[in-house]
């Protein structure tokens, strides 16, 4: 049997499954097992799998006879390659008030730059399966979601009219029963995911987070105010509605950001960037950018013009003079969906207020 019901991610899984004698078959991911010893010796392990559980030695030696593969957990990592569970920003950001350096999202980021380039295939190894189990978990986690994209520039300032409807957007978009997922970084990123943040919250709230976040207007020169600047905002909203950040490593020098209720943060960028908008399934919405967003765009164009992921699904660019003027990839967007059945699901607007009749009108 290979389906998500042999996976065992928390130890109250493990009481049930293991009281009825028998593990056979199981896939036990970060759960700390050195109190269940007695299970473990009682049950019958054959074929199950462990990865990561801290186990004792005895434990250990008994599931190992008895044909199971153990994948031990890795002394002095500044993550776990094996968990079971997405981040969120309190997890990544544990430490800040020591500065950001002291938080694990940093720790990781500075291990990643130690060994990205240092040919261990331990340490590749170990990317690979965090990047896979966090695959796993962001499946698990939007099982069934109506997931709409936001994608946009990491520069955008917050404080700026534009990071405010960006904001509204988000808002507007997880009001209406979406998942908005992003990039997970700052600018316009961190603005549709407060947005769906503040989403619960009454109108009135999302002015004055935007009055307080405009304190810190950007991750630089500081990360640790930027930070702190998003934590405050979530003292005083603390109910926040979920949404879904995507960011990686290996743009480590632009943190996550504070308002995604779960993150799925990658080393490897590429895995992240496509497995964004592969889930993207009821839409993305492409506010400008740069570089960045502009590689977005024709990633989720390619597979749409194929219909490699079946029926194309809807693409909104917002600003027509951006798009069209000073990075023109509509026109080279509209001349590709020409005569295909994605033509019909790519649109241009000029503002987000007209992006959710867009999509509604492509859905």
């Amino acid at each position: 049997m290979v389906n998500a019901d042999i996976e065992i991610e928390t130890l109250a899984e493990f009481d049930q499954v293991a009281a009825r004698g028998s593990l056979n078959g199981y896939r036990i991911q970060s759960v700390n097992l050195l109190e269940r010893t007695f299970a473990l010796l009682s049950a019958d392990t054959s074929a199950a799998v462990f990865l990561g559980c801290a186990m004792e030695p005895d434990a250990a030696a008994k599931v190992r006879a008895d044909g199971a593969l153990v994948f031990p957990p890795v002394p002095d990592l500044p993550f776990n390659p094996y968990r079971s569970l997405l981040y969120t920003a309190d997890e990544l950001f544990a430490g800040l008030p020591q500065g950001y350096e002291a938080t694990p999202d940093a720790q990781a980021y500075a291990w990643f730059q130690e060994t990205k380039s240092d040919g261990d295939v331990l340490s590749s190894m170990l990317r690979s399966i965090h990047d896979d189990a966090v695959s796993d978990a962001l499946d698990e986690h939007l099982a069934g979601a109506r997931v709409v994209g936001v994608m946009g520039g990491h520069a955008m300032a917050r404080g700026a009219a534009d990071y405010g409807g960006a904001a509204e957007l988000g808002r507007t978009l997880a009001r209406s029963g979406l998942t908005v997922a992003t990039g997970g970084g700052p600018g316009a990123m961190e603005a549709a995911n407060l947005g769906a943040y503040l989403a619960p919250a009454p109108d009135d709230i999302l002015p004055q987070a935007l009055e307080l976040l405009a304190k810190a207007p950007s991750f630089v020169p500081s990360v640790s105010d930027w930070a702190r600047a998003a934590f405050a905002v979530r003292e005083l909203w603390p109910a926040g509605g979920d949404s879904v950040g995507i960011p990686t490593w290996f743009y480590g020098h632009e943190p996550p950001n504070a308002f995604a209720g779960h993150i799925a943060k990658y080393f490897a960028n590429a895995t992240r960037e496509d497995g964004l908008l592969a889930r993207s399934n009821a839409g993305v919405v492409f506010l400008p950018g740069a570089a960045g967003t502009v590689q977005e765009i024709f990633d989720n164009a390619t597979p749409n013009y194929y219909s490699s992921r079946g029926e194309p699904t809807p693409m909104v660019l917002v600003d027509r003079r951006h798009w069209t003027e000073q990075l023109p990839a509509w026109p080279l967007l509209r001349a590709l969906a020409r005569g295909r059945a994605m033509e019909s699901k790519i649109a241009l607007v000029e503002s987000v207020a007209e992006v959710p009749a867009a999509l509604a009108a492509m859905s």
